[in-house]
Parts: structure tokens; C-alpha cells; sequence
């Protein structure tokens, strides 16, 4: 199969003093203690999912185009 280039999300936030990384498309996570080093983290497990899975747990994995669209709640 030839190498190609995909983009996925990586979705960050800061969790008990470590940035947690996931990539929503495949809930492929990872974390760091930088920003950098969880990106970095999580690009290698999404590269390892990749090679490791087979074809119809990629398939089954991916959830499509992944949208960001914030939403305005009232709390409390």
C-alpha cells in the first residue's frame, strides 16, 4: 500500500499538571508534560495504530470529518 498523508484532529487539554492529546477520529490518546511533547506523543500513536490495526478496525475506527463548533450553556 503506498505512504500517504492524512490529517487528524488532536484535541489538548491540560489534565493533573499533563497535557493529555486525543485524536478523535480513531480515540487514539496520549499526553505529555508539554504541549510539544503530547503532540509529538500522540502522532506516534497514531503511526503505531495505523501500522499495527488491520484494514477493518481502521475502517470501523474512523469516525469521518471531525467539526469544532462551540456551544453556549448556562451553569448554574
Amino acid at each position: 500500500m503506498p505512504m500517504e498523508n492524512r490529517t487528524f484532529t488532536a484535541w489538548l487539554h491540560k489534565e493533573d499538571g499533563q497535557w493529555v492529546a486525543l485524536c478523535s477520529e480513531l480515540d487514539v490518546a496520549s499526553q505529555g508534560h508539554t504541549i510539544e511533547e503530547a503532540k509529538q506523543n500522540l502522532r506516534e500513536a497514531v503511526e503505531l495504530f495505523l501500522e499495527t490495526a488491520g484494514e477493518e478496525e481502521i475502517r470501523q475506527g474512523l469516525h469521518g470529518e471531525t467539526y469544532l463548533s462551540p456551544r453556549v450553556v448556562r451553569v448554574g
